[in-house]
C-alpha cells in the first residue's frame, strides 16, 4: 500500500508524490443491453467547493476514479488544527469535550475524548430497513469526503483520503435506508459508512448494477484485502464524519440527474401520442410561449417543435379537420411539463449548493469553532417533496395520453386497445392499466414528508425536516413515472404503427426507431411486462429525447 505520512496512507491526494499510481476498481463491469459511457480515465480531483451533480453520477455510476486536491488536503489540516489547540486550552465546545444533544452539557475528560468519537459512531449504528443501492452509497461516501475537506471540518484531510481508498477499491458499506430524520443531519446513515471505516459491520465489494450484486463480506476483510487500514477517529471526527446531509442529498443529486433524463423522454412521448393521435402542434407556437415566457414552458413548447418537425402525418389532416383544439393532455404539455422543468432546475441549483456546503456542526473558522444549524436538511426535504409532487404530476399527464390512444372514443380512428383483431385479442388494454396503478400509487406518496416533523432526542432536537422519508418517496415515484412513460411510448409507437405508410416529425422518427429497439411491433397478443421493463431499464440510463 501507497503511504504519506503527512496526508495519511491514501494514494489518491492529487499532487503528491507517491510510490505507487491510483489504483483502478478491479471488479468488472456486469454484461448489459445498455452498457454505461466509457469515461475519460483522469480521476474526480475534490476540492471541497467543486463537486458537480454530473460528477457525482459519473462516480456512482460508472466507478469514476477520485482523488484529492493537495490544496484542499492542506487547509484541512489547518482548520484541523485548531481544534487540537481548542483541546489543549480545555474550554467546553460541543461535541468536541461534551456529549451529544440532550448530553451536551456532560463534560468529557480530555483522556476519553477518541473513545467518546468511537462511541458515537456505534451507538448511531442504528439504521434500518432495506439497503441503500450501490450508486446512492457511493454518492454518500463522494459528498462526505468532500464536505470533510471543508475547511469549516476540524477534521484530519486522512479521514477524507481513507473514504475515498475505500471508495475507489469499491467497497460499499451495507447503509439501512430508514433511521434518519434529516436532523442533525442523516446520522445513521453516515454512521453505518463510519463503522466501516472502522473495521465493522458488512460491505458490497463492486456490484452497482442488478446484474452484477457484487461479494458481500465483512468490512474487517475488505479492508485487509485492499490493503486500507481501519481508522481510528481523532476528536470531533466522528462528529464531523455524521453530522451532514449527505445521505438525501446524495440521493437527491441521483434524482435530478435522472428527473432530467426522464422529462425529456416525456417530452418525446408527448409527442409521438401527439401524431398518433392526429393532433395539431399549434399550441407550440413560439409567440404563444412569449407571451407568458416561463422558462421552462418555452423550452418545453421548443423541443416539441423541434421533434413534430416534417411530419407527414400532420400535414395529412392540416385540412378539413372539424377539431377547434386538442384535449389538456396534448395542448397544455408545454405550461405542465414546463413547470416540471423549472421545479427540477430548481432542485439542481440546491443541489449544487449542498454538494460544497459546510453541514457539520460546530464549525471551524479560522481560530474560532462555532455551533449552529446547517446540518439541518430542511432544503433538500423540500425539493425531495416538490420533485415527488412533479414527477407526479408528469406521469398522470402521461397516462392520460396512454389512455386516448387505447379508447376508441378518444383515439382518432386507432382500433381499440391498438391491436387490429379487437376481441380476440386484448392489445394494450393492461398496459394502460398498469400505468394508472403506478399513478394511483405515486399520488399516495406524494403527501409531502417535509412537514411531518416529530421530536427527536429528548426535544431537544424538536423540529426535524424528515428528509429521508421524502428521498424513499420520491425514489418510488420516479420509478413508477419511469415506467409510465415506458407504457405511453410503447402505445405511441403502436400507434404510429396504424398511421404508416404516413412518417411522423423527424424527432418523432428517431424515438419511434428507439423503442422498436427494444420492444417489437405488437402483432398479437404476448406478455407485455418484459417489454415495460426493458424500457424503463433504457430510460433509466438514457433520455430518448
Amino acid at each position: 500500500m501507497c503511504s504519506n505520512s503527512q496526508y495519511g496512507e491514501s494514494q489518491y491526494v492529487k499532487g503528491m508524490h507517491l510510490s505507487c499510481p491510483p489504483a483502478r476498481p478491479s471488479f468488472p463491469f456486469p454484461l448489459s443491453p445498455f452498457p454505461p459511457k466509457i469515461l475519460p480515465m483522469n480521476p474526480i480531483t475534490l476540492t471541497g467547493d467543486s463537486l458537480t451533480i454530473e460528477q457525482v453520477v459519473a462516480v456512482a455510476r460508472e466507478f469514476a476514479p477520485v482523488d484529492i486536491d493537495v490544496e484542499a488536503a492542506r487547509r484541512a489540516d489547518a482548520s484541523r488544527s485548531a481544534v487540537e489547540r481548542m483541546i489543549e486550552t480545555g474550554d467546553p465546545v460541543y461535541g468536541i469535550n461534551t456529549g451529544f444533544g440532550r448530553l451536551a452539557n456532560v463534560r468529557i475528560p480530555k483522556a476519553d475524548l477518541d473513545q467518546l468519537q468511537r462511541n458515537l459512531i456505534l451507538s448511531h449504528v442504528a439504521g434500518v430497513g432495506p439497503e441503500l443501492p450501490v450508486d446512492i452509497v457511493r454518492a454518500m461516501m463522494l459528498l462526505r469526503a468532500n464536505v470533510l475537506l471543508r475547511p469549516t471540518s476540524g477534521a484530519r484531510s486522512m479521514l477524507a483520503a481513507r473514504l475515498i481508498d475505500v471508495l475507489n477499491a469499491g467497497i460499499h458499506p451495507i447503509v439501512p435506508e430508514q433511521g434518519s430524520v434529516g436532523a442533525s443531519g442523516d446520522l445513521a446513515p453516515l454512521a453505518h459508512v463510519a463503522w466501516c471505516l472502522m473495521g465493522g459491520g458488512e460491505v458490497v465489494v463492486g456490484g452497482g448494477r442488478s446484474t452484477n450484486p457484487g461479494r458481500r463480506t465483512t468490512a474487517a476483510e475488505a479492508l485487509r484485502t485492499a490493503g486500507v487500514e481501519p481508522i481510528v477517529f481523532k476528536a470531533k471526527e466522528g462528529l464531523a464524519f455524521i453530522n451532514g446531509t449527505q445521505a438525501q442529498t446524495a440521493i437527491l443529486a441521483l434524482v435530478v440527474h435522472d428527473s432530467r433524463n426522464l422529462l425529456a423522454s416525456a417530452t418525446g412521448a408527448t409527442a409521438m401520442s401527439l401524431e398518433a393521435l392526429l393532433g395539431t402542434p399549434v399550441p407550440f407556437d413560439e409567440r404563444i410561449h412569449q407571451a407568458r415566457p416561463h422558462r421552462g414552458q418555452q423550452e418545453i413548447a421548443a423541443r416539441l417543435r423541434d421533434l413534430l418537425a416534417d411530419s407527414e402525418i400532420r400535414d395529412s389532416h392540416r385540412e378539413n379537420d372539424p377539431r377547434v383544439q386538442d384535449a389538456y393532455s396534448l395542448r397544455c404539455v408545454p405550461q405542465v411539463f414546463g413547470t416540471v422543468h423549472d421545479a427540477i432546475e430548481y432542485a439542481a441549483g440546491v443541489v449544487a449548493i449542498e454538494l460544497n456546503a459546510s453541514t457539520d456542526n460546530p464549525l471551524v473558522f479560522g481560530s474560532e469553532i462555532l455551533s449552529g444549524g446547517n446540518f439541518h436538511g430542511q432544503p433538500v426535504a423540500f425539493v425531495l417533496d416538490m420533485l415527488a409532487i412533479v414527477l407526479t404530476t408528469l406521469s398522470g399527464m402521461s397516462e392520460r395520453r396512454l389512455d386516448r390512444m387505447v379508447n376508441p372514443e378518444t383515439s382518432q380512428g386507432l382500433p381499440p386497445f391498438l391491436t387490429q383483431d379487437p376481441g380476440l385479442h386484448s392489445g394494450l388494454m393492461m398496459v394502460q392499466i398498469s400505468a394508472a396503478g403506478l399513478v394511483g400509487e405515486s399520488r399516495s406518496l406524494a403527501t409531502p414528508a417535509s412537514v411531518q416533523s416529530v421530536p427527536t432526542d429528548g426535544n431537544q432536537e424538536d423540529f426535524v425536516p424528515m428528509g429521508m422519508a421524502a428521498a424513499y418517496k420520491v425514489r418510488r415515484i420516479l420509478s413508477n413515472a419511469q415506467r409510465v412513460v415506458s407504457c405511453e411510448l410503447i402505445a405511441g409507437a403502436q400507434g404510429l404503427e396504424f398511421r404508416k405508410p404516413l412518417k411522423p416529425g423527424r424527432g418523432v422518427a428517431k424515438i419511434y426507431d428507439r423503442v422498436r429497439m427494444v420492444v417489437p411491433k405488437l402483432e398479437e397478443d404476448r406478455p407485455l411486462t418484459p417489454d415495460i421493463e426493458g424500457l424503463a431499464a433504457l430510460l433509466e440510463r438514457e433520455a430518448l429525447a
